[in-house]
């Protein structure tokens, strides 16, 4: 069955990919409509997620984040499938690495370091993979979690990697990056999704009891790579620039906790800047901090 609604699904997402931009946020109106008004799509759970996480706002602030934030997250759905057949030159100025970014990657491969790049679910995470890896001189790898059904994870696969990009299953992190280290690389961790509560590292992220994924601080430590943070902010509507900067050049000289800390607050400030374009329809905040973790 798996296999079936793949392959009627196929040729509707290359039709899709090769529509011209104004054609392609037509049918993203569309689909939010749809996905707003009349399936309601985790409409409490994005509302809910945005009440808490800014209990200063009032409701009409809130639920114009809501709309707006849905209109993100159809075009977001949209532009990934554009990558099937986007060409390189338009990939490029659809979503551009800023000139501090670029010159931060450039002094590291200059020096032969790779790095950990540490990011969010916020702006366009798929399209700046794809930028890094035409402009940049380090291999791009990034820790994923592959779908269950086989044939779409194989689409995402070719996707992701269609400019260069590499990669790596989160079971199989430690050991890739540890072959990999001849290589001049960049390893992307996504590091603001939901780990097992008894596992993960809690502090307070918007607000709100959270727990964070301990192996970005664990990694940087074991192999001694600095950590540099990506943020992918919206420039307009199909448009999108790559920020860098060096946030842990040492990660000896500090805990494993205190690096996890730090890019929750660096990626918590450009929520707070623009909050409509991070993923708040996943259940974030579904798990209750530890009794032990309360007491430290």
């Amino acid at each position: 069955m798996q296999a079936i609604g793949y392959y009627i699904a196929l040729p509707f997402i290359y039709l899709l990919s090769l529509l011209p931009f104004p054609l392609l946020y037509l049918f993203s109106d569309f689909v939010f409509a749809l996905l707003y008004y009349v399936i309601r799509y985790r409409r409490d759970v994005v509302s809910t997620n945005l009440r808490k996480s800014f209990p200063h706002k009032s409701e009409a602030e809130i639920q114009d984040l809501t709309r707006r934030f849905f209109r993100y997250l159809c075009d977001m759905f949209i532009e990934t499938f554009k990558t099937l057949t986007i060409s390189r030159q338009a990939m490029l100025r659809h979503c551009s690495l800023s000139a501090d970014a670029q010159k931060l990657f450039q002094e590291l491969a200059a020096s032969e370091q790779s790095v950990i790049l540490v990011m969010g679910h916020y702006g366009n995470w798929e399209w700046g993979g794809n930028s890094f890896s035409l402009t940049c001189g380090q291999q791009l790898y990034v820790i994923y979690h592959p779908l269950a059904n086989k044939h779409f994870d194989g689409l995402m696969y070719r996707m992701r990697s269609r400019f260069g990009t590499r990669l790596i299953a989160m079971k199989n992190t430690f050991r890739e990056m540890l072959g990999n280290r001849k290589i001049l690389a960049a390893t992307a961790f996504i590091a603001d999704q939901t780990p097992q509560p008894d596992n993960a590292y809690w502090t307070t992220f918007l607000n709100q009891d959270t727990p964070v994924f301990r192996g970005t601080g664990i990694i940087a430590r074991k192999l001694g790579l600095p950590v540099v943070y990506v943020s992918i902010g919206r420039l307009r509507r199909g448009y999108y620039s790559m920020h860098a900067e060096m946030l842990v050049p040492d990660p000896a000289s500090l805990s494993e906790d205190e690096i996890s800390e730090i890019h929750t607050r660096r990626l918590e400030k450009d929520i707070i800047a623009d909050p409509a374009i991070w993923l708040w329809s996943h259940k974030r905040w579904k798990h209750r901090r530890p009794a032990a973790s309360v007491a430290e």
